[in-house]
């Protein structure tokens, strides 16, 4: 396979990456730009669902695809019901404070992982995908599944995008991310905005995970990678900001994916590293955040 072809499957492979990983960062931007806080457990609610997706899909014999749309239709409520009940037992009890809020999500990290190694055990587990069409291109097949992925997250991520901008929901959150103590002399319900914010994150974390895990196979420690690259994608993009978390997400998912098919992974790993630290160092608020005044 010549250059030519080798480029456009490693920006085919790359654009699938950026679709889920912008899904699992938005869920991520989202708890910090209206909560505040650094959900340490984000990876784990990635996994959680991966796995529900999983237990989801054996449920249903015969045609895969209804077990994956149940699996698709489930897993992020199970996902939700978790994260709530966790945003209301923990971190409500700790009053959002930064400092105790990621101590707290780290134990929640550990329980959730300890407790997909208990129920699902320490092997991994294959989805079968909903369809196995391929795309014919110009030089080779590829994967109508993976194509589909694609147009899922940028459909959900542009519903996400029209709930924050055009519903009443969306005002009382980004009211609640502007100053929390006027919000709550108008009479905004900040704590159920609170809950609501925090499920709706694991939810995008879980629905990004069940669209995955029939090209990856469902393990108890799938979620560190993506919590890393979307803390990686939500610091270059700015913490809190929707359009920095999209454009960071497809240059990481598009250059990780024609890094790693040139070079390796380990270099697209190093590189997206670096890229954070010149962030850090140049521009801390990443490059759509606002400066702390």
């Amino acid at each position: 396979m010549s250059f030519g072809p080798h480029l456009l499957l490693a920006s085919l492979e790359g654009l699938v990456m950026a679709a889920v990983l912008a899904l699992m960062a938005l869920g991520l931007s989202l708890v910090f730009g209206v909560m505040r806080i650094v959900n340490v457990a984000h990876g784990e609610f990635f996994m959680l669902g991966a796995v529900l997706a999983w237990f989801f899909s054996t449920l249903v014999t015969g045609n895969p695809a209804l077990g994956f749309l149940l699996a698709l239709a489930l897993s992020p409520l199970v996902v939700g019901a978790v994260a709530f009940a966790a945003e209301r037992l923990v971190l409500r009890r700790l009053n959002y404070d930064p400092e105790a809020t990621i101590v707290a999500t780290i134990g929640l990290l550990y329980i959730l992982q300890q407790a997909a190694l208990t129920f699902f055990g320490p092997d991994a587990r294959p989805v079968p995908p909903p369809f196995n069409y391929r795309v014919l291109l110009p030089w080779f097949g590829y994967s109508g599944y993976k194509l589909a992925v694609v147009a899922v997250a940028v459909a959900l991520i542009a519903i996400t995008w029209l709930v924050l901008k055009r519903t009443r929901i969306g005002l009382l959150m980004r009211a609640t991310q502007y100053d929390r103590e006027t919000a709550q002399a108008f009479a905004i319900p900040v704590d159920r905005v609170y809950a609501g914010v925090f499920a709706l994150g694991a939810m995008l974390a879980a629905v990004a995970a069940v669209l995955i895990v029939p090209i990856q196979q469902a393990h108890y420690l799938m979620g560190l990678d993506p919590l890393l690259l979307s803390f990686i994608v939500v610091i270059i993009g700015g913490l809190g900001s929707l359009r920095g978390t999209l454009v960071a997400a497809l240059v990481i998912g598009l250059s990780d994916g024609i890094i790693s098919m040139f070079f390796s992974p380990t270099l697209a790993k190093m590189l997206a590293t670096l890229l954070v630290a010149m962030i850090l160092v140049f521009r801390p608020q990443g490059l759509f955040g606002q400066a702390t005044r």
